[in-house]
């Protein structure tokens, strides 16, 4: 039941214009970025034309730099949001023509606002009541009163008078006239053309007693419509006019008073049936406190419906019972409870004809007036309870058909429904509220474990606890089982059980009693999935990593995305996983132990998984640089397809963790070419983000399965993207072997591509030793051999890194030259990424050799190109270069906060550059 704004950033415009980051306000800065803002926020996650944007800033002419002028605005506003939450839960993206806020719609304070409103409609007056407070308590004054210009907001003020209508509706029908007199009347003097509120006027004082006061008020509206709009008033206040004049009955007070209850016969004992609550409840603080608001304020003349869901061995039924007996006084007329064993292991549900015959009798029928048929036994048990005010537990539902014959008719009764499914069918056809457990907290689920073993537990083996809760996976059935197992075996210890529960293989089965257990549970759940979401739950259970996606089901059960979307969906209702975002789906790790025991072909299904992610990878990487490794895999039909740069960075992030756990499980299973060929697409994501660590774990993975098939070709491009990380993480001596090994493979093969790739490869390896004269050579070689083949990106690289050997040399000049020319082959092909780092290159050289104009110039463009194309590192670079190129022009103060920015970046990055821009900037304070 987490609220999703309370983390990250939350945007306000139902009044002055506000950023919370964490709770905190942002400052937002000069009236143009507030003016920019408001526009984003007003259409978030819709792109705003750039054209747009300027006539809305400038009134009047626009500045001949309104263009640039925006510009910086973004790039400002970006850094703002950057800063308060690196997470990104708000981003603003550049999408021609203009800009788009990619956020979650919650995050608006106006989209809450509509969907409480939305919310409220159809549910009982005091819900309404509720809900609508809520929605208008968003409101923090006028709409975005601090923004310049005219922003358009008419329809947030509709919004906000419809609510304030529908609100005084609710409180009508809840008999609180008198209370709205004032209020009324000051909305009418407020919106004198509004007639719902004239009506709402009349109506509180025609109940208040004020007849003569509500027939004036309707003349006064009258003749003010007939005098100013030349109209007449609509015809539903004219008919509420005649029923005042009249005295219609039906405009009485609804007199919501809770009808008197029939007291149970006597000598008849009042049902209590509940279970017996479990001693030491730990836990759901929160979901209790839901449930006392929810009761309440619930409607005395209706029932009040909770489906408690979730996953299997969650404690659902442990909260509605714990929940009954606390508020049983509540209920003066009995607690009802039926176990309806839909998800039984080893019993048939319960037909609603038994649970009935069983109420009635606890109830006071006696057993020869219990009707034999069905609907007689529904008619009979709603007179029975027709004025009474009971709770009805129905515990482990399946059907939610079968719920509703046995929902009480009203009173103020409540009914709690316990189930693996959400039962969305009885939100909608009969108002019920939804009310779904996730796993305890690591608190909570210590202090379960302390409970259960009947000793602190936790302080006598504190980090062997932690553990044990991980192992479970804070999941209540299973914490309950380890700690008695912990009771059942005293010369156990916490690590011993720890130790157990650590092997996959047993885990499940150490988590089993004799009649109870997670494994059991789980079983259950699966035996009722039909054939085709039983093949879906294997194939979940079948991707290695954390989560998994629509495209990877569909690849691997060879469907359509559409049905293995609509499949997952229904997964997620049984609560077989979870969808944590839109199209991610995830396996609590007993459920993923669990899938993985049923899978059926595992090296079938992951050599088509693989198959779907080098389709995936190798679009991505496309989109971030383009390849000339002679990989293709492009064809896969069911592999997404983002469409920008940053889109496929955004991809790599969210898979990586699935990558690496797919080049493992490849590897266990044999899939050897598919293992190189994916560690071999992925490395373009890993230079770019710099991801050092995780990358020569799965290169060696990689390098090993293309030598153990005896792939050369493999061989040779693992080898070279392993150069490649380590170039870009400054790591380059002591790989002179294999820089070698590489060339000598690309020799053997005899394709120049390759050749390039590898000489190159081979000369920044002798760099690194030390050994530039021949270093020069081999690149002099490569260049010579890419403007043979026609290998226009591979003459770049070389030539881009050739420029750096140069400089080195002191060769600036000529240095100078060469990078000139890989900057603009890369730009021809397209290459934006190189393109920006050459560009960057350049800047660095120009300023050595004191072109300061041509410096700044090309290092603000390189920045420019970077923050465009999501490119930290380059754009961290490019901020070092202009830094250095400011502090040699005097222009310290500008100087510090371009270096400052840069060290940022790169320490975010964890890029060993930070420490030689921490040392310039340090030497650059100093100076100051």
């Amino acid at each position: 039941m987490a609220d999703r704004s309370k983390s990250g950033l939350e945007f306000g415009v139902l009044g002055p214009l506000q950023v919370l980051a964490d709770g905190r306000q942002l400052v937002i800065g000069r009236k143009g970025m507030r003016g920019l803002l408001a526009m984003l926020v007003l259409e978030a996650n819709r792109v705003v034309p750039i054209d747009e944007i300027v006539d809305s800033l400038w009134v009047d002419e626009p500045p001949a730099t309104a263009r640039t002028i925006v510009h910086g605005y973004v790039s400002r506003l970006r850094r703002m949001l950057e800063e308060a939450d690196p997470a990104g839960s708000a981003r603003i993206l550049t999408t021609p023509p203009g800009y788009q806020l990619s956020v979650d719609p919650w995050r608006l304070d106006f989209h809450r606002a509509r969907q409480l409103v939305s919310s409220a409609r159809g549910k009982p007056a005091p819900i309404r009541a509720q809900l609508l407070r809520e929605s208008l308590g968003l409101w923090r004054g006028q709409v975005l009163a601090d923004v310049p210009g005219d922003p358009v907001t008419t329809d947030l003020e509709e919004l906000r008078l419809a609510a304030v209508e529908e609100r005084i509706e609710a409180e009508l029908e809840l008999g609180r006239h008198l209370e709205l007199v004032g209020e009324l009347r000051q909305l009418v003097t407020e919106y004198p053309f509004r007639e719902r509120l004239v009506g709402h006027m009349m109506r509180a004082l025609y109940r208040s007693g004020q007849r003569a006061d509500a027939l004036d008020a309707y003349q006064r509206f009258h003749r003010r419509v007939v005098d100013e709009l030349g109209i007449d008033p609509g015809p539903g206040l004219r008919v509420l006019h005649e029923q005042v004049l009249r005295d219609d009955p039906a405009l009485s007070s609804p007199g919501l008073a809770e009808p008197a209850l029939v007291p149970p016969r006597p000598g008849v004992v009042v049902p209590a049936q509940l279970p017996a609550a479990a001693t030491g409840f730990i836990g759901r603080d929160e979901e209790l406190a839901w449930l006392d608001r929810l009761c309440d304020g619930r409607d005395p003349a209706a029932t009040t419906i909770v489906v408690v869901n979730g996953a299997p061995g969650i404690g659902k039924s442990e909260l509605a019972v714990t929940w009954g007996h606390r508020r049983a006084e509540q209920f003066p007329d009995g607690l009802l409870f039926a176990s309806l064993n839909g998800f039984a292991p080893d019993r048939d549900p319960v037909e609603p004809a038994e649970v009935l015959a069983r109420f009635l009798l606890a109830l006071g029928v006696p057993a020869d007036g219990v009707p034999r048929d069905l609907d007689d036994r529904v008619g009979l048990y709603r007179s029975v309870l027709a004025k009474r005010r009971v709770l009805v537990v129905l515990d482990d539902a399946w059907d939610p058909g079968h719920v509703r014959l046995l929902l009480p008719p009203g009173a103020g009764s409540v009914v709690l429904v316990t189930s693996r499914r959400r039962l969305e069918s009885l939100v909608v056809s009969n108002g019920a509220r939804m009310l779904t457990l996730d796993t305890l907290s690591d608190d909570e689920a210590t202090r379960l474990v302390d409970e259960v073993a009947g000793k602190p537990l936790s302080d006598q083996e504190p980090a062997a606890v932690r553990k044990l809760v991980e192992l479970c996976g804070n999941l209540p059935l299973a914490l309950r089982i380890a700690a008695a197992k912990l009771v059942f075996s005293p010369e156990w210890t916490v690590e011993d059980l720890v130790a157990q529960l650590s092997d996959d293989q047993v885990r499940l089965r150490t988590l089993d009693l004799a009649d109870t257990g997670v494994q059991r549970a789980l079983a259950v759940s699966y035996r009722n999935l039909p054939p085709e979401l039983a093949d879906t739950f294997r194939a979940a259970g079948l991707v290695p990593g954390r989560w998994v996606s629509p495209h990877a089901i569909a690849a691997v059960c060879d469907i359509d995305l559409g049905t293995a979307a609509a499949r997952l969906a229904d997964l997620a209702d049984a609560h077989l996983l979870v969808e944590q975002w839109r199209g991610g789906f995830v396996l609590h790790d007993l459920v993923r132990l669990y899938a993985r025991g049923v899978v059926e072909d595992r090296e079938c299904g992951l050599r088509r998984l693989m198959s779907h992610y080098l389709a995936a990878c190798d679009h991505a990487r496309r989109l971030i640089r383009p390849a000339s490794d002679g990989l293709d895999f492009t064809g896969e039909s069911t592999a997404p397809r983002p469409a920008t740069s940053s889109q496929a960075l955004s991809w790599f992030d969210k898979e990586w963790s699935n990558l690496i756990a797919l080049v493992h499980a490849g590897s266990e299973v044999g899939l050897h070419e598919q293992v190189w060929q994916l560690v071999r697409l992925v490395h373009t994501y890993c230079v770019t983000r710099l991801v050092g660590r995780e990358w020569h774990g799965i290169a060696e993975f990689g390098l090993a399965s293309a030598r153990v098939i005896g792939d050369r070709r493999g061989e040779m491009l693992v080898l070279h993207a392993m150069h490649d990380i380590n170039n870009r993480a400054g790591a380059l001596r002591g790989t002179l072997d294999q820089a070698r090994l590489a060339h000598r493979i690309a020799v053997d093969l005899g394709e120049p591509r390759y050749l390039v790739m590898t000489l190159d490869q081979l000369a920044l390896a002798l760099v690194a030793e030390g050994r530039v004269e021949e270093a020069l050579a081999h690149h002099r070689e490569a260049v010579d051999l890419a403007r043979r083949d026609g290998d226009a990106l591979g003459e770049a690289t070389v030539l881009n890194n050739l420029a750096q050997v140069e400089q080195r040399l002191g060769q600036r000049e000529t240095a100078a030259q060469h990078q000139f020319l890989a900057m603009e082959i890369y730009h021809r092909n397209g290459d934006e990424r190189a393109y920006a780092v050459a560009v960057n290159n350049l800047a660095e050289l120009y300023a050595e050799l004191g072109l300061l104009t041509e410096a700044e110039d090309h290092a603000r463009q390189g920045v420019e190109l970077a923050r465009g194309g999501s490119m930290q590192f380059e754009e961290a670079f490019g901020r070092q270069v202009l830094g250095t190129v400011l502090a040699k022009r005097g222009e310290r103060v500008a100087a510090q906060a371009e270096l400052a920015e840069s060290l940022r970046l790169f320490v975010r990055l964890g890029s060993p550059r930070a420490m030689l821009v921490r040392t310039a900037l340090e030497a650059l304070t100093s100076e100051v």
